[in-house]
Order: structure tokens, then sequence, then C-alpha cells
């Protein structure tokens, strides 16, 4: 009889680690992006004034680099996990999360630092992407739904905390120990990972690294209409995202002069994000992917653009701008998980190769867009507001044609044959 991967889900030798243990390790596993952005975001100010940069928003590009990293890793975790191992990348991933945390923590100009933080992007792809498969590997059906839900509660938490870390840091140190900090997260989950995490993939379910097979997976996702309409869509959702993430320190302490209230400010947003993404998860069986993000990018654009004609009336205060902040976050919510599935749903038969490639395209390209909607922050509201409602419309618009091109592909569907007889032929095994 031949084995399929969910018998090895419930191997002995894979139970090592209690399920509570489990969750929480792949929780901080996919919370390591979140606090390698977050956390450094009180500190972007002290960088500025520290660092020689030719302009305050040049400090911005320390979270930018990452995401380019991030996005190149990848390409090259995603294969390489499902060629080698998950362990193996994710001891990969730590070790240069560690070297490139070490080079920012003794670096002396803006060059230093941003090679620093593209190495950490490197790094935080490796458990970025291998905390899923791991999820995949040890559980399937209703047991995997029911672990991922307990992951996403701790990793919701996360984005609300990092900033107060990073802050907590600031109030007894210099920014340099943030990336101590960086270094120590990073050794706690390898020490843990180490001791208590077994190797998940056995060797007889690995699949070999391609050349070919990669460039076919490429050409794959590049040519599916569905799959690139959506993957665009979410490099402009992400890319406005990253604009408001870059200019967010400059907003709250300097334009607001929140001070070290905007730990707690971003940390309330970042609820509202997670409180959507428990709304999306509740409703989506209900009302479907395309009916969510639809009505969600609707309310981005609108909601925009009465806060862009606010902006020409009068200068909004805080309050103002955390109400559209809201709305904002709580459509985002309704917007990033969808839209990634609905890229993915053409492609389960290259899903590996796809996730990495639909990963690295939407982030290279949402970097660009982010960087440059941050280094156009004046002092104003009014670039990140511009840049919502701008992409926000562009992503409608394609989302519209997305969706009148999978009517159009359902109508051209041909009727299904008759069943078979199950008299006549043989079932087949279900993989």
């Amino acid at each position: 009889m031949e084995t399929t991967m969910s018998d090895y889900s419930t191997h002995p030798t894979a139970s090592r680690i209690s399920a509570r243990e489990f969750i929480v390790l792949i929780a901080l596993l996919m919370s390591v992006v979140a606090i390698s952005i977050d956390a450094l975001l009180p500190a972007l100010g002290f960088i500025a004034n520290d660092i020689p940069l030719a302009h305050p928003n040049q400090a911005q590009y320390l979270i930018s680099i990452l995401f380019l990293g991030m996005a190149i890793g990848q390409l090259v975790c995603g294969p390489l996990s499902d060629a080698t191992g998950r362990k193996k990348i994710l001891y990969a991933g730590i070790v240069l999360i560690l070297l490139g945390s070490l080079i920012c923590f003794m670096a002396q100009d803006i060059n230093t630092l941003l090679l620093g933080r593209f190495i950490q992007g490197l790094g935080v792809a490796g458990p970025y992407v291998s905390a899923i498969s791991i999820v995949r590997d040890k559980y399937t059906g209703n047991e995997m739904a029911r672990i991922m839900s307990l992951v996403m509660l701790i990793f919701i938490l996360v984005p609300a905390i990092a900033p107060s870390l990073g802050q907590a840091v600031l109030l007894v140190s210099s920014w340099r120990y943030i990336f101590v900090l960086y270094i120590v997260y990073a050794l706690i989950i390898g020490v843990w990972i180490f001791l208590r995490l077994e190797e998940t993939l056995p060797r007889d379910y690995r699949i070999p690294f391609s050349t070919r097979g990669f460039v076919d997976g490429f050409k794959e996702v590049i040519s599916n209409y569905t799959t690139m309409c959506y993957t665009l869509c979410m490099g402009l959702f992400f890319g406005s995202f990253l604009g408001y993430l870059n200019s967010s320190q400059q907003i709250f302490q300097e334009l607001f002069n929140t001070g070290q209230l905007f730990t707690l400010y971003f940390g309330i947003l970042a609820l509202v994000f997670g409180a959507s993404s428990l709304v999306n998860a509740r409703f989506v069986q209900k009302w479907g992917m395309d009916y969510l993000c639809n009505r969600a990018v609707l309310g981005i654009v609108l909601s925009s653009a009465l806060f862009l004609a606010l902006q020409l009336v009068i200068e909004p205060n805080l309050w103002a701008f955390l109400v559209y902040a809201a709305v904002l976050f709580f459509c985002f919510g309704l917007v990033f998980g969808n839209v990634n599935a609905m890229a993915m749903e053409p492609m389960g038969h290259v899903a590996g190769i796809a996730a990495a490639i639909i990963g690295a395209f939407s982030s290279i390209m949402s970097m660009t867009i982010g960087t440059v909607i941050g280094q156009l922050y004046n002092g104003t509201l009014m670039p990140i507001t511009c840049g919502f409602l701008i992409l926000g419309m562009m992503a409608y618009g394609i989302l519209l044609l997305a969706g009148g091109y999978k009517d159009k592909q359902a109508l051209n569907v041909p009727p299904a044959e008759p069943a078979a007889s199950t008299d006549d032929k043989p079932a087949l095994d279900q993989q």
C-alpha cells in the first residue's frame, strides 16, 4: 500500500513536542517578520539623528530593504525546504538573522545598516516559509485547521506588542540594542528547535530541487491570467500598506507628537487588523472570497477619498486619522488572506514553487511602491492617503477584471460527462 504524507502526520516520531508547545513555537516562527519590522519602528527617529543621512526619510529604507531580502529568500527557501528538510532551512535562516543583526549592531553608516537588514531579510524568510510547511507535515484536515487557528490567535498579537518591545529597549539603552533583542529572539527559537522539534519532512517525501521545475513553475504562474491579476493586487495592497509602515513613526511621533504613545496607537491598529482577520475567517465560507475582497477594497477607496477631501478643507487631528486608519486596517484584514488564496487557487499542481514566486513577486512590487510612498512623506498625510486611494482604485479595477475572467471561464466549461458505473472501472485511490 502506498504511503501518503497524511500517514506520516500521525507517525509517533513526529510527536516529541506537545501540541501546546508546538503552537507557541510555530507562532514565534511566523512572527519573526513582524518582530523584525515593528520592533524597529520606534527607533527610526533615533537612527536618523545618530547615523549620517542625506534626508531623515532615508531611515525608512531599513524597513523596505528587509522586504527585498525576504522576497529573494522566499524564492530560495521554499524549494530548498522541500528538497533538504525543514530544520536545515530553519537553522540557515537563524544564522542569517544572527549575522545581519550583528552587522547592524556594529554599523556606523547607513550602507552597513542596510547590508545588515538585507541579510536579516534573507534570514527571516527561512522561519516564515517553513512554519506553515511544518504544520502541514504534522497535521491534516480539521486538526490542521484547528492548530492554525490557535497559531493565528497568538500571531495576531505580535504586531501589537512588537513596537512596545522596541520602545522598552529605547527606554533603557540605545537603538543598537534592538538588534541584540533580535539576536536573543533568534537564539531562543534556534535552541528550542534543536531541543524539541524533530524533522517533519522524511527523506522519502523530499522533492529534489530542479532548475527546470522552478522555471516551469515560474512560467505557469506568469502565464495564468487569474493568478497574475491577484498577485498584482497583492503587490498594490501591500505596497500602500508598506508606505504607511515606512512613514508611521514620523506620522505619529513627529506630525502628531505622540512620543512614546506611538507604540500604543500602532498596537491598537494592529489589533483592529487582527480582529478583521478573525471576522474574515468566520464569514468567508458564507460570503466567499471575491465578495469580501471587493467590498473591502471599496471601503479602502471610499474612506481614502473622504479623508483626502477632508484634508483639502482642514488639517485632520490625531483622532480623525485613527478613525480613518482603523477603517483601512479592518478592510486590509479582509483583503490580504483572501487575495493570496485566490492567487494560489489555480496553482494546486505547483503549490510550493508557486507560493514562493507569488510571494517574491508581490513583495518586490510592494517594496518598490512602499519605498516611493514613504520617500514622498512631507510632514502631511497626503502621500499615504493618495497612495491608498490610487492603488486601491487600481486594485479594484484588476479585481473586476479577474472576476469577469473567472465568470467567463466558468461559462465556457463543458458539461461533465456522465460518471461511469463502478462496475465498469476500478475506483481511484485518493492521494
